[in-house]
């Protein structure tokens, strides 16, 4: 009978709540529109490429296969170039593509058996040649990954250059020198994105590299999840300077249960602000000119996208039931919880991408809740990962949500408690 009556009670809570929500039409159009048109706005303006220039922390390492005088003579032309930190060599191409698929180092290059005597051979042009393979990881921005591609065909180039001059110097075979300038690159240069070992679909196809809309996508979804502190705030507030939580007190419904109703109708809320925000990113940004958003297959990667979204909203919710209940009016509520999402965004990686920022700054992304989230987006988005891959992110996003809702508690049995 117990378990009933709390049913019906919440029943009523949660059509309580979704009536006063049908009702704040400019809450609703700030949760819907804004995101829309930022991904809109962001994805066109991001289109070409995320930054002018190179992070000061992509590196790369060399798996060398070959272990020649050639492929060492590579390596010492690469690490004078100084465009990215050099990480080494590693031991085998697993082990660099574990660290590609990590995000410990954005690329890696294998150079393969063989690769000396492609490289003086004459014939090396052809596809089936021993090509350098350039394992990237799929995060790092597109004009970051053709950068250094040519820059490792350029230093292919010379290399065979300077082969072929050092033959002609010791046979004085000129013939040989007579279709080196039309070779670029000498030896092709293979770009493969490297995701998760935990692909949802257990393929090994290739990735589809990142593009900008995959990047504000997300970003702006987390960023308008948490504007829920707007609409909620606005309704809590009056509730509470009406009396109606006094009133609903007084009836023995517990504040727990206050919240649990408000809980329910946000939370769908979220949900259909993640579904609408994917559509724009696939079909709107394309008929203004961007590129389509892609998203993984499987049915792994799909429920962990759903998950990171389900504790993304738990998160929010959370946050805007702790500003409502601190806050004294809806105006009070309305600044502190809107700079608050501000100053999360722009610290999370959401306004300003992570990796644009200077490397004594992006630590400090660790601190933002929204940050959290990106990164579990990004590692199904991204990477290909699965369930297993986000659990990080979305416990970490849980326990700030349940840390937002007990303090919420205490502060509402304060304020019930000076009433009385």
């Amino acid at each position: 009978m117990t378990a009933a009556r709390t049913l019906i009670r919440l029943a009523a809570l949660w059509r309580k709540e979704a009536l006063a929500l049908l009702r704040d039409r400019h809450g609703l159009a700030a949760l819907f529109l804004m995101p829309a048109i930022f991904i809109l706005v962001m994805s066109m303006a991001l289109r070409d490429a995320f930054v002018p220039g190179v992070p000061a922390d992509l590196g790369y390492a060399i798996v060398d296969l070959d272990r020649s005088e050639a492929s060492q003579a590579l390596e010492g032309q690469l690490a004078g170039i100084d465009l990215l930190r050099e990480f080494g060599t590693l031991d085998s191409e697993q082990t660099g593509r574990e660290a590609v698929a990590d995000g410990r180092i954005a690329f890696v290059l294998v150079v393969p058996q063989g690769f000396e005597h492609a490289l003086g051979s004459a014939a090396s042009a052809g596809p089936d040649a021993a090509g350098v393979r350039l394992l990237a990881d799929p995060t790092v921005p597109l004009a970051v990954r053709n950068g250094f591609r040519q820059q490792v065909e350029a230093e292919l180039t010379r290399l065979q250059l300077s082969t072929l001059l050092a033959r002609i110097g010791r046979s004085l075979l000129i013939p040989e020198l007579r279709d080196v300038a039309g070779k670029a690159p000498p030896l092709p240069v293979v770009v493969e994105a490297v995701r998760s070992p935990t692909l949802a679909d257990g393929s090994e196809s290739a990735a589809t590299l990142p593009s900008s809309v995959q990047q504000n996508v997300p970003a702006w979804l987390i960023f308008s999840m948490f504007f829920v502190v707007v609409p909620i705030s606005a309704v809590f507030i009056a509730e509470r300077q009406h009396g109606t939580l006094q009133r609903l007190a007084t009836q023995q419904v517990s504040f727990g249960l206050i919240l649990a109703g408000k809980l329910l109708p946000f939370f769908v809320v979220n949900q259909v602000q993640a579904v609408l925000m994917v559509l724009v990113g696939r079909y709107l940004v394309p008929l203004a000119g961007g590129e389509a958003l892609t998203l993984p297959t499987g049915a792994a990667s799909l429920l962990a996208l759903w998950l990171m979204s389900a504790a993304v909203s738990v998160a929010a919710v959370a946050w805007a039931l702790l500003i409502a209940s601190s806050a004294r009016s809806t105006e009070q509520a309305t600044v502190i919880g809107g700079v608050g999402n501000i100053l999360m965004g722009a610290i999370g990686g959401i306004m300003v991408p992570k990796f644009v920022m200077p490397s004594g700054m992006q630590p400090l992304t660790d601190l933002s809740p929204m940050a959290w989230a990106l990164d579990g987006f990004h590692r199904v988005m991204l990477r290909g990962g699965a369930i297993a891959d986000v659990l990080g992110p979305a416990a970490a996003l849980l326990s700030f949500g349940l840390a937002a809702l007990a303090v919420a508690i205490l502060l509402n049995r304060r304020a019930l408690r000076a009433l009385r």
